[in-house]
């Protein structure tokens, strides 16, 4: 019954990603996941060895766009939605009381109206924890003045569906804008300054109906996005044209060195180890020009820009390094040779100046 758990963060929209995996199958779902951060996502699945089966939406956002269309692309994913939402392209149309299973653990979908029309909190099986979406916040709770949201349906929502849990389940919201992580029914039920004590449903509706907020600024774009479940009409899916790249849970691209091998004509390839490595033990490949880490930048006026680029050193670091400082500078097309030259070695690929 164990469970991995991560929760992720995305910075401009201040949105909280979640995955829950059944460690014992690997099987995965991503609460709430981000169309800028899907590459991410899909990375830690894979290097996890984790297998994605579902993305849940805790509603149609209006702050930023699903991942959950580019997530099935690259996953296989099903995508999972409240069927009142009405948004076209959901796999799974979720109802009060549906569950989503993962291995032998499983979501409970609870509908959470208030908000939106289509809100829903994600009970974890044994009630450990809730992932409430915009519904409650962290001492707060989502707007209520526009997608047909209503302060009085929200606060019956909270009441009747998020703090009959136990005191100790903890509360895991979709957003948080001051970097509070967590929080529990019972620190909610006792100190939410909108709903918590003894507020009345009056007494919220009145908090609520005069918050006087200005609309999300990314609105007109994630809205429409999100009623087709993230999915692209046209535009950048993140996908390279240059080169079969893996994106890794470290933000870094990586390639495999029999594609390098194959195409070391084309590329511009930048052995950033030291002179005593490159002509060491492990050799170094053909044509890659020698330029040191720590002499990189003052190199770069000396390189070709748009030209496709792999970075090498021994064994993956200091070229991850690298690739990190030619993006920095607007190289567009650079990857990390994926373990160095010492896998380079490992798959027996030719090798110059070897001693």
């Amino acid at each position: 019954m164990t469970l991995i758990f991560r929760q992720l963060h995305d910075l401009k929209s201040s949105t909280y990603t979640y995955l829950l995996a059944d460690a014992a199958t690997k099987e995965t779902v991503i609460i709430d996941p981000v169309f800028e951060q899907a590459r991410r996502d899909s990375a830690l699945v894979r290097e996890l060895g984790l297998t994605l089966l579902y993305t849940l939406d805790s509603h149609v956002h209006a702050d930023h766009v699903t991942g959950a269309w580019l997530l099935k692309q690259s996953n296989g994913s099903r995508i999972a939605l409240a069927a009142k939402s009405e948004a076209h392209g959901i796999d799974v149309p979720l109802a009060h009381g549906d569950k989503i299973h993962f291995g032998s653990r499983y979501l409970q979908a609870r509908a959470t109206p208030g908000h939106t029309n289509g809100c829903m909190t994600f009970v974890l099986d044994d009630h450990g924890m809730a992932f409430t979406g915009d519904a409650l916040l962290i001492r707060g709770a989502g707007r209520t003045d526009f997608q047909q949201g209503s302060a009085h349906k929200l606060y019956r929502s909270i009441v009747e569906q998020i703090f009959t849990l136990p005191d100790e389940c903890l509360i895991y919201p979709a957003h948080d804008y001051r970097g509070l992580t967590c929080s529990s029914v019972g620190e909610e039920r006792q100190f939410n300054p909108r709903i918590g004590g003894k507020r009345s449903e009056a007494d919220f509706a009145g908090y609520m109906e005069n918050l006087r907020l200005g609309h999300p600024k990314q609105i007109a774009v994630a809205v429409p996005a999100n009623m087709r479940c993230g999915r692209i009409e046209a535009g950048d899916t993140g996908a390279s044209d240059w080169a079969p790249l893996r994106y890794t849970y470290a933000g870094i691209n990586e390639i495999d060195p029999e594609w390098v091998a194959e195409h070391a004509q084309e590329l511009q390839i930048i052995d950033v180890r030291e002179p005593t490595e490159y002509t060491g033990d492990l050799g170094h490949i053909a044509g890659a020009s020698l330029i040191p880490l720590g002499r990189l930048p003052e190199e770069l006026a000396a390189l070709h820009k748009d030209a496709p680029t792999v970075t090498v050193c021994r064994a993956g670091g200091r070229s991850a390094q690298a690739v990190t400082l030619l993006e920095r500078a607007g190289f567009t097309k650079v990857a990390n040779l994926a373990g160095g030259m010492l896998n380079w070695n490992h798959h027996g690929l030719p090798v110059n100046s070897r001693v």
